[in-house]
């Protein structure tokens, strides 16, 4: 994996993991790579500080630890191990204003999450055995909610029973 440093034309910094230099260009000429800013894909490498290692096995040593100047003053002084690079300072994380639109959708998307838990039953770990039940006339028809691994929803949706998941909201998280 390749760790990149990114700019926006306007100059918004960010970061990306890529397989490949290879595999960044035609992701960013596909525009599949946007600025979490402002969204712009016209995105580019920008300058980044190199990582550089020590040699394994060779550990920095200050020259008065290595016994320069200890024997008849015949001898040359080994030379001065560079002193590493520290890295580069994190820039500090862009602060977005929310878009006016967000607190709308935040709210529709509450109401709707409290309407299903107010009004379906919940059914736990047994959702798509129970939502099979109710598809195939064998449970009585109601609304439901409950867990289903990835796996089951996706069985759930080629059998033709129709099934969303409940939005995950920012409160949820906290």
């Amino acid at each position: 994996m390749i760790h990149y440093a990114l700019i926006c034309p306007t100059e918004h910094e960010f970061e990306g993991w890529f397989r490949s230099s290879s595999d960044f260009e035609a992701q960013a000429a596909a525009g599949h790579v946007s600025c979490p800013v402002c969204g712009s894909t016209q995105v580019a490498r920008a300058l980044m500080a190199p990582n550089v290692q020590p040699a394994r096995g060779r550990a920095a040593v200050p020259a008065a630890e290595t016994g320069a100047g200890t024997g008849t003053g015949s001898e040359s002084a080994p030379a001065a191990a560079p002193a590493p690079v520290p890295p580069p300072a994190a820039a500090p994380p862009a602060l977005v204003a929310p878009h006016p639109a967000q607190a709308v959708l935040l709210a529709a998307l509450k109401e709707i999450r409290a309407k299903v838990l107010e009004t379906a039953d919940y059914v736990g770990t047994d959702f798509a055995e129970e939502a099979r039940r109710i598809h195939y006339g064998e449970s009585e028809q109601r609304g439901i909610y409950g867990e289903a691994s990835a796996e089951e929803a996706e069985a759930l949706i080629e059998e033709g029973i129709d099934v969303h998941a409940l939005p995950i909201l920012p409160d949820d998280r906290n």
